[in-house]
């Protein structure tokens, strides 16, 4: 089985998490995700992390925690109850789990950096996401991954993860996605070296079916694609997200709560699925 987990959850996201590390200007929003930088893992390039050193400027780089504060605060966090063990696949640096508020919260990576989120009260499993379910002692209610699905090797081990993922999930658990979508993010998709695979909503979706899952929520066009798009650029520029209390702060919650901006500016696709129970 490939070894698979090691992200860089943010690499694409505004507010990518990063990490092994996310993306999502959103990368996370532009999230955190997909972060292989592990040695002996047949998941990455090798030079990970000098991949992710690298790729951001330290402007950047806080743009993208201001904007996963404001996610996982306005956003993510009404999906997760306080009792809710949240297990996050690709945690890269943490900029989900070390702010989502759950009872438990578990950070899966194969990169040694995973560690360090031990400090924010998260426990650690350094390990493939193809093999932390069995590692749990009790089953997890919410599963989350941003921006780490294109960095695994291929489909088939994409398929490994989420079928690993059902295992790992409760009855009635959710698994939610945040990944960038080639049909919107077009050939810049393929300006990471580290991208091995291309999703759509559609793919998404159907590999989330046969691996026993039923998509109970589904934004096409949700976050921007990186810290380096348009959006993502004039967050930076102009000096927004500066402070979670700031005004300036102001402007990730205020297109959070204008849609039709996602139709504009929206590159990344945002799912929310659960165990099929009829697959046995």
């Amino acid at each position: 089985m490939a070894q698979a987990g090691m992200t860089k959850q943010s690499e694409e996201t505004i507010s990518s998490q990063g990490g092994s590390s996310q993306e999502t200007n959103s990368e996370a929003s532009t999230s955190e995700g997909s972060r292989s930088e592990g040695t002996g893992s047949d998941e990455g390039t090798g030079r990970e992390n000098e991949i992710y050193t690298s790729r951001f400027s330290s402007e950047q780089e806080r743009t993208r925690g201001a904007v996963w504060k404001v996610l996982v605060e306005k956003f993510f966090q009404p999906f997760v109850s306080s009792s809710a063990v949240v297990v996050d696949v690709g945690a890269g640096d943490g900029h989900f789990i070390t702010r989502i508020k759950s009872k438990r919260r578990i950070a899966v990576d194969l990169s040694e950096h995973v560690q360090r989120l031990r400090e924010h009260d998260v426990e650690v499993l350094q390990v493939p996401a193809t093999e932390y379910a069995d590692l749990l002692d009790e089953k997890a209610d919410v599963v989350f991954m941003s921006n780490f699905l294109e960095h695994l090797p291929d489909k088939r081990v994409l398929l490994e993860v989420l079928e690993e993922t059902r295992r790992a999930l409760k009855p009635g658990g959710s698994l939610m996605i945040l990944q960038p979508n080639i049909r919107y993010v077009g050939s810049a998709y393929w300006d990471y070296v580290d991208h091995h695979i291309a999703l759509t909503e559609h793919s998404l979706q159907e590999a989330l079916e046969v691996s026993g899952f039923k998509v109970v929520k589904m934004i096409p066009r949700f976050l921007p694609y990186t810290a380096k798009s348009r959006l993502g650029s004039l967050v930076s520029k102009t000096g927004f997200l500066s402070g979670s209390d700031s005004p300036d702060a102001r402007i990730i919650e205020w297109y959070l709560k204008v849609p039709f901006l996602w139709k504009i500016f929206g590159q990344q696709t945002f799912v929310v699925a659960t165990p099929n129970e009829l697959v046995l």
